[in-house]
C-alpha cells in the first residue's frame, strides 16, 4: 500500500471513483483511492440508478450531460457492462403551471444542447399505451437517457481508474487529517469485520498527499469534525418499492422495447420498469434527515423499516396513472439513505479555509452526477478552472452560520421539493426568518415579501401590509407573476422619484496595512482608487476569467472597504483571506476583517434623493454637502444623517442619481425611521430586489453568478474600461491568451404580454444557436422585456436583431448599444 501519493480521494461510490478515474484520465498517475468498506457499499448499492437530465441549474445540466455521454462509452474502454438502458424518460404534466416550468426547464436544456421532445396526451397514450392521459396536460420527453446499473457503472469507472495507474484500497478509514504546509498527513485504521460490523483493527498507515478529495457520502458529518469545517451534507430518508411482474406490461414488452422511465412530477414520483413490474420512488412528505452527526458503525448496506403509510398518496397515484399496476403485489422494498444539501445541489470543489483539499459531497442524484462530477472537479484541480463556472456548486456557498439543525430541516424540504413546481422566483420557507437585519420587522410591516441571500432575509418586493402568509406563494409564476406590478410601481418610482433598497446583505471586507495597496494592485484589474474615491474592479481566477467582482472605496493611503456580493460572502471571504495570506512575504503585512455584520447598507436613489437626503444630513452646509462639488459621482464621504455616522457612496446600481448608506448596523431601526419619515414629503418607496435587478439590465450592469463568472473574461464581459492593460495583475496573461470567445451584450425582447425571460434561454440567428441569457425581466424606461447574455462575437453590434425562445416560442429580439438607459450617465451625475 502506497503511503505518499499525489491525490488521495476518501469514499468508494460512483461519485468517489468518478473522481479517481477522472484524476487519472487527466494525466495525474499517482492516485489513491480509500473505501472503509466495499465499493458502492453506500448509498451506490441502494440507488434505483435514474439518470434524470432535468434540472434548473445551469452548471448541473453541464455535469449530469457529461455523465450520461459518459457512461455509454466505459464498456468499449473497459470491457465491463455498465448497465445502461436507454429507455428515455417521459416527464408529464398534470397542470399548465408544469408545462410552463418544463418549458424554462427546455430553455437551459437548450443552451447546453441536451436533446428532448414535447408530447401531448394523445401521442403518449398512443405511444405508451398503459399510461393514463385524460388528466394530462403533456409532457417532454428525454429519449437519451434512462437508467443505469449503479454497481456496474461504479465498477467499470473503478475498472477505468486502475488501468490508468490508480490504487483503489478497501477496508481503510481515515481518522485524521493534519495540514504540513505542503501536503495532508491523513491517518488511517484498516478496517476488520466482526459479528457483521466493521470495526477498527490494529493495523494504522499515514498516507501523505499533495491533494485529498472527500466522496464520503453518508458519513459527510464525520468528515467535517475531522476537517474542523461545516458541510451542510446530511442525509433523508429515500424509499422506493418493486412490485411483482405485471402481466400487461409484460404482454406490452413482446412486440415493444422496455418502457421509458416515467415521472409524474404533480404525483411526485418516478416509476421505471424492473423485471416485468415496477419500481416506484416517491419524493414524500415528511421524510426525516439522518445520521445528522455520525453513521452507526453497525450500519453498512443496511436500510431502515419501510414506513408505507408515508407514501400512501404517492402509490395510490401510481395505480391512477398506470391502471394495470393495480391488482400486482409488491416484491421488494427499501428505504435507504441519500444525502442532500440545503439547495439540492451538491458541494463540488475546495473546502472552505483549507488548501488542497477537495470536497465531493451531499449528491442526491450520485448516480447522475458522478460522471460529470469527476470530470469537471478533475479540471479545477489538474488544469485550474473548470471549462463551466462552478461557483453554483462550490462548498463555500454556505458560510460559518450554517449548522447541523439547519441543514438538517433544510435537507428536508430539499428532498420534498423535487417535485414541487421550482418556480424561477421560488422561496422555500424552511428556517426562517434566520439572519435578519435590525429592520426586518419595519419593513415586514410594510409589506415585504422576503427572499434569502445567503441566510439573510432580504426584500424582493413589497406588496400590501395586510397580505396573508401565503400571498407571496400564490404570487409567483414562471410568467408575469402577482408580484409584477408590484416590481414595476417600485422600478418606476426609482426612475421618476426615489426609492430606497435593503443592501445589508452585501459581502464587506476592510483591508488595511503597508502591503494593502500593492497587493490589491496585483490582485485586481483596475487602478487603485485615490483617497476619497471608489473604483469597480475584478479579481481573476488562475485561468484569466472573472472570480470576484469589488467595490472598492480607498479610506485612507493603506486602507480600503470591499464590496462584494452578498449570495457570496463565504465564497469571496475565504478566496481572498488565502490570497492574502499567499501575498504578505511579497507585498508586506496587512490585515483583513470580515465586517459584513458590523455594516449594514441602504442605498436610497432616484431624482429625488438627494432632496430626500439634505433634510437629514448634518453639515454645516447642508445644501451643498451632496453637491457634485463636494461629493462627486464614485467618491466616498463620511457623512452624519441624524445621529448616525454614515459612509456613504456616491454610487447606484440602478442608475440613477443615488448614495449607498453604510452604517452601523446596531444604528440601523434609527436611520430607517429618519429616512421614511423624511421621504414622506418627496413620495419615497421602499423597493425590493426584483425591480433593482430590472433596473440595472436598463443600464447593461452585469450582476456575479449572471454575466460574471468563471467561465469568461472581463473582457469577453465587455467590461475593458474597468481592466488597467498598462498594469501587471494576477491572471491577466491567462486573460488576453483567452480573447474573446463570446461577448456579453443587452437584449430588448419584444416578448409575450404574460411572460418575460429570466435569464436562461437560448438566443437563435435563424435556426443557429448562437447565445444564451443569463439574465432577464421587464424595463418600465423602455415599456418592454430586456435580458442581457452571451452571444458569439459577430453577433454582439448593436443592431443585430436575434430571437430568443421564451415559453416554447421564438420571439424578436434586439441588441442594444450599452447602458441603453441613460448611456452617458448625465441622470447620475446631476448637479444640486
Amino acid at each position: 500500500m502506497k503511503t505518499q501519493v499525489r491525490a488521495l480521494v476518501v469514499g468508494g461510490g460512483a461519485v468517489g471513483t468518478s473522481i479517481a478515474y477522472h484524476l487519472a484520465k487527466a494525466g495525474w498517475s499517482d492516485v489513491m483511492l480509500l473505501e472503509r468498506d466495499e465499493l458502492t457499499a453506500g448509498s451506490t448499492w441502494h440507488a434505483a440508478g435514474l439518470l434524470p437530465y432535468f434540472n434548473m441549474s445551469y452548471a448541473t445540466t453541464w455535469i449530469h450531460d457529461h455523465s450520461i455521454k459518459l457512461y455509454k462509452t466505459l464498456e468499449a474502454e473497459t470491457g465491463l457492462d455498465a448497465g445502461f438502458f436507454v429507455v428515455g424518460n417521459l416527464r408529464m404534466a398534470q397542470t399548465k403551471a408544469r408545462m410552463d416550468e418544463y418549458m424554462l426547464y427546455a430553455a437551459t436544456a437548450e443552451t447546453v444542447g441536451v436533446p428532448f421532445e414535447w408530447m401531448s396526451p394523445a401521442q403518449i397514450r398512443e405511444r405508451w399505451p398503459l399510461v393514463r392521459t385524460d388528466d394530462l396536460e403533456g409532457a417532454i420527453y428525454h429519449p437519451t437517457d434512462g437508467y443505469i446499473n449503479p454497481a456496474d457503472v461504479t465498477m467499470a469507472m473503478a475498472k477505468g481508474a486502475r488501468q490508468r495507474g490508480v490504487s483503489i484500497e478497501r477496508r481503510w478509514q481515515v481518522d485524521g487529517y493534519e495540514w504540513t504546509g505542503s501536503a495532508w498527513r491523513v491517518s488511517c485504521t484498516k478496517m476488520v469485520e466482526k459479528g457483521g460490523n466493521l470495526v477498527a483493527g490494529d493495523e494504522q498507515v499515514v498516507i501523505e498527499a499533495e491533494h485529498v478529495v472527500t466522496a464520503t457520502g453518508n458519513h459527510a458529518q464525520r468528515t467535517a469534525r475531522l476537517l474542523g469545517i461545516r458541510i451542510p451534507a446530511i442525509p433523508v430518508e429515500h424509499q422506493y418499492i418493486v412490485t411483482e411482474p405485471d402481466p400487461a406490461l409484460v404482454a406490452w414488452r413482446k412486440d415493444n422495447p422496455q418502457h421509458p422511465v416515467l415521472r409524474d412530477a404533480d404525483a411526485k414520483w418516478y416509476v421505471r420498469e424492473e423485471r416485468g413490474g415496477w419500481i416506484l420512488g416517491p419524493y414524500e412528505r415528511g421524510a426525516p434527515a439522518r445520521f445528522l452527526y455520525d453513521v452507526p458503525e453497525s450500519f453498512r448496506a443496511d436500510l431502515f423499516p419501510l414506513d408505507l403509510d408515508r407514501i400512501e398518496e404517492e402509490y395510490m397515484s401510481m395505480i391512477h396513472r398506470i391502471p394495470s399496476s393495480e391488482e400486482v403485489g409488491l416484491k421488494d422494498d427499501y428505504n435507504g439513505p441519500i444525502c442532500y444539501t440545503p439547495d439540492g445541489n451538491p458541494l463540488l470543489g475546495p473546502a472552505p479555509g483549507l488548501r488542497n483539499m477537495w470536497l465531493a459531497e451531499g449528491f442526491s442524484f450520485g448516480i447522475t452526477a458522478a460522471g460529470g462530477a469527476g470530470h469537471y472537479l478533475a479540471q479545477l484541480m489538474v488544469e485550474g478552472e473548470a471549462e463551466i463556472d462552478m461557483a453554483s456548486l462550490d462548498p463555500r456557498r454556505y458560510g460559518d452560520w450554517m449548522t447541523t439543525e439547519y441543514a438538517a430541516r433544510k435537507n428536508e424540504e430539499a428532498y420534498e421539493h423535487v417535485y414541487i413546481l421550482h418556480h424561477p422566483d421560488e422561496e422555500r420557507p424552511a428556517c426562517r426568518p434566520l439572519r435578519t437585519a435590525p429592520s426586518y420587522d419595519r419593513m415586514k410591516a410594510r409589506g415585504a415579501q422576503f427572499g434569502t441571500v445567503n441566510g439573510w432575509e432580504r426584500p424582493n418586493y413589497f406588496g400590501p401590509p395586510d397580505a396573508p402568509e401565503a400571498f407571496d406563494h400564490d404570487a409567483r409564476s414562471f410568467r408575469r407573476g402577482g408580484w409584477w406590478q408590484y416590481a414595476v410601481d417600485e422600478a418606476t418610482a426609482i426612475r421618476e422619484g426615489v426609492g430606497m433598497i435593503d443592501a445589508s446583505a452585501f459581502t464587506k471586507h476592510l483591508l488595511r496595512g503597508p502591503g494593502a495597496a500593492a497587493f490589491l494592485d496585483w490582485f485586481t484589474t483596475n487602478r487603485l482608487p485615490r483617497v476619497g474615491r471608489i473604483n469597480l474592479t475584478y479579481a481573476l481566477t488562475g485561468a484569466g476569467t472573472t472570480r470576484t467582482e469589488y467595490t472598492i472605496v480607498r479610506l485612507a493611503e493603506d486602507t480600503f472597504y470591499l464590496v462584494s456580493a452578498g449570495a457570496w460572502h463565504a465564497y469571496d471571504g475565504d478566496f481572498l483571506a488565502k490570497a492574502v495570506a499567499d501575498r504578505v512575504a511579497e507585498f508586506g503585512p496587512m490585515w483583513l476583517e470580515d465586517c459584513t455584520t458590523k455594516y449594514g447598507v441602504f442605498a436610497v436613489a432616484g431624482p429625488k434623493s438627494r432632496d430626500l437626503l439634505k433634510g437629514l444630513v448634518r453639515d454645516a452646509e447642508p445644501e451643498t454637502a451632496l453637491s457634485n462639488k463636494r461629493f462627486p459621482w464614485l467618491s466616498a464621504r463620511r457623512i452624519e444623517l441624524g445621529m448616525v455616522p454614515v459612509n456613504a457612496i456616491r454610487v447606484a446600481y440602478t442608475g440613477e442619481l443615488g448614495w449607498e448608506l453604510h452604517h452601523p448596523m446596531e444604528m440601523q431601526n434609527h436611520l430607517f425611521d429618519r429616512i421614511m419619515e423624511a421621504g414622506e414629503a418627496h413620495g419615497l418607496r421602499l423597493v425590493g430586489a426584483r425591480a433593482q435587478n430590472w433596473l440595472r439590465q436598463e443600464k447593461s450592469y452585469r450582476a456575479f453568478g449572471n454575466e460574471l463568472g468563471r467561465d469568461a473574461t472581463p473582457l469577453e464581459a465587455d467590461l475593458p474600461r474597468f481592466v488597467d492593460m498598462g498594469k501587471d495583475f494576477h491572471g491577466k496573461a491567462e486573460m488576453e491568451a483567452t480573447g474573446v470567445r463570446s461577448k456579453c451584450v443587452t437584449l430588448l425582447v419584444d416578448g409575450p404580454d404574460d411572460a418575460d425571460p429570466w435569464g436562461r434561454e437560448a438566443l437563435y440567428d435563424g435556426e443557429r444557436r448562437v447565445g444564451r441569457l443569463t439574465s432577464g425581466g421587464y424595463s418600465v424606461a423602455f415599456g418592454k422585456s430586456i435580458g442581457m447574455g452571451y452571444v458569439d462575437p459577430a453577433f454582439a453590434t448593436p443592431g443585430t436583431r436575434l430571437k430568443v425562445r421564451m415559453m416554447g416560442a421564438l420571439w424578436d429580439a434586439e441588441i442594444t448599444e450599452d447602458s441603453p438607459y441613460d448611456p452617458k450617465n448625465e441622470r447620475i451625475r446631476v448637479d444640486g
